[in-house]
């Protein structure tokens, strides 16, 4: 999956990375059943925890993007070095503002729409990925969720597939 390196530099920044910081808010909760990366789409459950977005998920649970944070205690390393949350940590949404995320379908438009992989068609699109980012609709007889709180910033993605997301609402609280 594009965007999963770790250690090198990127021209867009790193997934989970948030941009534009003074409009950023940021929540946290714990991780329920599945893990997820930094920047990927989760949906908050009715327990207060977190999920990654995926087959089941709806813009009403829409919660918002894992946010790439840093911990100060020795514990949270081992979790999170490899940039993601794993079942049982405490994750950082993104709520509102601007981040870096991986498209694994489609070409970001400044402006245009975000689109989050629900169901893979028979023969699926080059790059989807249930839980995926996409900056198009479905070719593949797929469904997707159009994120109706989000567009791209600058439509401007990298070699690695990194590009900037604005959420410009709150979805759940």
């Amino acid at each position: 999956m594009p965007g999963k390196v770790i250690g090198t530099s990127m021209n867009v920044g790193f997934p989970g990375s948030y941009a534009r910081t003074p409009d950023c808010i940021m929540k946290a909760r714990k991780v329920k059943t599945t893990g997820f990366d930094f920047g990927d789409p989760v949906v908050l459950n009715t327990d207060n925890t977190y999920t990654k977005f995926g087959a089941s998920g709806t813009l009403a649970k829409f919660a918002g993007f894992a946010v790439r944070e840093v911990k100060q205690f020795a514990g949270s390393f081992t979790s999170q070095g490899d940039g993601s949350y794993a079942v049982g940590d405490v994750a950082d949404v993104l709520e509102r503002g601007e981040i870096c995320v991986t498209v694994t379908r489609g070409t970001p438009v400044a402006g245009g729409a975000v689109y989050v992989r629900t169901v893979l068609g028979g023969t699926p699109d080059s790059g989807a990925v249930v839980g995926g980012i996409e900056a198009e609709a479905p070719g593949d007889g797929g469904t997707s969720i159009q994120l109706t709180n989000c567009a791209f910033s600058t439509g401007e993605m990298d070699a690695n597939g990194v590009a900037e997301v604005v959420v410009k609402t709150r979805n759940n609280a």
